[in-house]
């Protein structure tokens, strides 16, 4: 079973090399861009792994954790 991660970085060429690695590892990898798109989709699944930038449009990476 391919383990699911949601990377949450705002700049979209780090997120889409993080999303590449983590593709050649098995893992499924699902991008959102900013703090509340990061923290609804959290709330949404369950994920196995959660890459968090600290510095985000929105809400902070901090205030992502925290809540």
């Amino acid at each position: 079973m391919a383990r699911r991660i949601l990377v949450v970085e705002d700049n979209k060429d780090m997120a889409q090399l993080l999303a590449l690695h983590l593709h050649d590892m098995s893992c499924q990898v699902e991008l959102v861009y900013d703090g509340m798109a990061g923290l609804a989709k959290a709330e949404a699944s369950v994920y196995d792994l959660i890459i968090l930038d600290v510095m985000l449009p929105k809400m902070d990476g901090l205030e992502v954790c925290r809540q």
